[in-house]
């Protein structure tokens, strides 16, 4: 009985200390699904290598989407402030909690606000705008964190029969071996951030 108490009581405590790795806004309630990220990034930090990189890090929330029939992909969104100390360990990071999730890709996207356009509601601002938070801004950014460290070669928006916009992301041919396979995942996740289509693909020459 004693060790079933004891076995008991330590994974209660593993469970409350998880949940300091994710700290979501307005102390907004958190998901099963985000307990069992934090969990498993909480994993991570006491069971690898990784304890110093991941100890003052933490996530504000984390969802699946549905990449195609049978798969899944797992958003991540991390404080602004800390994506530079996400991106130094991403490509391990990513690939250990990908080995957690089954091979569900995964991607890690900072967590930023969008700015309303000055309208009559809210010329009482005094303070203008910042780019930074502009919609095209944040969209832009988001593509960037979505695709990272894979550097962004080229942009083109086609304008399909019936009107609507695509957008073509091309990607640097170097890393074409390491990301191909997360093509599709790209195009679901941007989908679901941002309400746009886009496709990704490697300029045509990288095949040469």
């Amino acid at each position: 009985r004693k060790a079933v108490i004891i076995h008991s009581t330590l994974r209660s405590v593993s469970m409350f200390t998880a949940k300091k790795k994710i700290v979501k806004e307005g102390d907004a309630p958190v998901d099963a699904f985000e307990e069992q990220v934090a969990q498993a990034i909480f994993d991570l930090q006491v069971q690898t290598d990784m304890k110093a990189d991941l100890q003052d890090l933490f996530i504000t929330s984390a969802k699946e989407v549905e990449v195609s029939a049978g798969r899944k992909a797992v958003i991540i969104h991390v404080p602004f402030r800390l994506l530079k100390s996400f991106h130094a360990i991403q490509q391990k990071l990513l690939r250990e909690l990908e080995k957690k999730f089954s091979g569900k890709h995964v991607c890690i996207i900072a967590q930023r606000r969008i700015l309303p356009r000055e309208g009559r509601k809210n010329r009482t601002q005094k303070q203008n705008r910042p780019f930074s938070r502009t919609l095209t801004s944040v969209h832009e950014s988001t593509l960037e964190d979505l695709v990272h460290p894979t550097e962004i070669v080229g942009k083109r928006t086609r304008v399909r029969v019936d009107g609507s916009k695509i957008l073509k992301v091309f990607l640097d041919p170097k890393d074409k071996t390491n990301v191909e396979h997360k093509l599709d995942t790209f195009s679901t996740v941007y989908k679901k951030l941002t309400g746009r289509d886009a496709v990704f693909e490697f300029p045509v020459h990288a095949a040469e």
